[in-house]
């Protein structure tokens, strides 16, 4: 048997079933031994009967009558004493059509279905006490409320096999559909129980997947646009190489492309290895502020080169926990893009601050800008703004997506915002005491 629904609704049946039919032979066990084992009262009916004899032969009818309303009180039944024939010691009234319908031995006999009727004779045959009341239940008449107690778990049990197979045949076929290749489908459950887990585990591992597969089907459409013009110029810049006059100019133009196809190349290759290898990361304690005095001082050259400065502005020595290197190069690439943009004569301001839990590094040029709508955008792989900020300018869009990601790893954030004028990205890392599950993203066991 393969379905579930089929497996806890059947077994969930007989498991009833298996309970009532004991409830049952229990109950006539019981009933039975009530009934019909006169041996267990035959000693306490025998002491009636002597006791009622002694009340009456030693004290008249008044006196029995007195003894026979006690036991009437005391046992839900009536209680008769009578002689041989059956007439009533106490009242004189015949009981002897009463005494017909008892046995002669201590059992239970019905009467018309409603009461049960039995008689114990004295040894010596002159006496009859006559018990009759009410008989004990009959296990077989309660049968209609078991049909129904029956019915309503039944029900009860289907409602359940109904409850739990139901979500785990829409879980089966929505992954059906996503690997059918609907990379929309989702549970989307409402259950907090483990089946709601385990659909939102299901939607949280196809969101992952639809966002890492839509990425790389976008990321392979922008490398082939993108290697489309450098290649395209660089056979122009051969064939230059071949009919061109100024053979030494044709060469400089051919080493230049291949140049810009170098660093697109280097750029992607820098993409892959951000969240490739959680192994090539070597993760440790370093100054934040020395990496910045670091990357000043090894830009001063560009800077110098496109008349503008660096001015770096740190509050107090940071210390964060991470891949030094990775960082070096998402800042860096940060940095060497407000330089490039800069305008001549313009400085590049950098700040480093540190808060209680985080340390924020901002980098500002006082170039045009980004527009409003297109700042989410500059942080995706091969996005350029079509006026100042584009590949003539030298860049091929890797570098700002290459540091968002960088500092994603590390647990931080990365914006930018217009300042008018310029541009300021802001980079925010968790400082070394908020950065205990940095270490462990960066090793390959990211934390939940």
């Amino acid at each position: 048997m393969r379905s579930i629904f089929a497996k806890i609704l059947l077994w969930s049946f007989a498991t009833l079933v298996v309970s009532l039919l004991a409830f049952v032979v229990i109950s006539v066990n019981v009933s039975s031994g009530t009934v019909r084992r006169g041996e267990r009262f035959g000693h306490f009916a025998a002491r009636q009967l002597a006791d009622a004899r002694e009340a009456y032969e030693s004290g008249g009818p008044q006196k029995l009558a007195a003894y026979l309303d006690r036991l009437n009180h005391y046992f839900p039944a009536e209680h008769y004493f009578t002689d041989a024939s059956g007439k009533d010691l106490v009242s004189g009234a015949d009981r002897s059509a009463l005494l017909a319908k008892a046995t002669s031995s201590w059992r239970l006999r019905r009467l018309g279905g409603e009461h049960f009727v039995t008689a114990r004779p004295s040894s010596d045959g002159k006496y009859r006490l006559i018990v009759a009341g009410r008989p004990p239940v009959d296990i077989w008449s309660l049968a209609p409320y078991y049909l129904l107690i029956l019915a309503a778990v039944v029900l009860l049990c289907y409602l359940l096999a109904v409850n739990i197979a139901s979500p785990l045949k829409l879980l089966g076929r929505t992954v059906e559909l996503f690997g059918a290749g609907d990379l929309s489908a989702r549970v989307r459950s409402k259950r907090n129980d483990e089946i709601g887990d385990l659909s939102h585990a299901f939607d949280q591992m196809a969101e992952r997947i639809q966002t890492l597969l839509t990425a790389e089907r976008r990321l392979l459409q922008d490398i082939s646009h993108e290697l489309r013009s450098p290649l395209a110029r660089l056979s122009f810049a051969v064939e230059l190489t071949r009919t061109a006059d100024n053979r030494e100019a044709a060469v400089l133009r051919l080493k230049k492309e291949l140049q810009r196809l170098n660093d697109l190349v280097d750029g992607l290759l820098h993409v892959t290895r951000v969240e490739g290898d959680p192994s090539s990361h070597v993760v440790e304690n370093f100054a934040l502020d020395a990496l910045l005095e670091e990357l000043a001082g090894d830009s001063w050259i560009e800077a110098d080169a496109c008349n503008s400065r660096v001015q770096l502005s740190i509050g107090q020595p940071v210390t964060i926990r991470g891949d030094r290197e990775l960082l070096h190069r998402a800042i860096e690439n940060v940095l060497r893009n407000a330089i490039r943009h800069a305008p001549d004569g313009t400085p590049v301001e950098v700040a480093l601050e540190a808060g209680a839990r985080f340390a924020l590094i901002c980098i500002r040029d006082y170039g045009p800008g980004v527009p409003e709508n297109l700042l989410p955008e500059i942080f995706k792989p091969f996005f350029r703004v079509d006026t100042a900020r584009n590949s003539a300018n030298g860049g091929v869009g890797l570098g700002l997506a290459i540091a968002h990601r960088a500092v994603t790893l590390h647990h931080g954030r990365m914006w930018a915002q217009n300042m008018g004028p310029g541009l300021m990205v802001s980079i925010e890392l968790p400082l070394e005491s908020a950065a205990n599950g940095v270490a462990h993203k960066l090793q390959g066991s990211a934390p939940a």
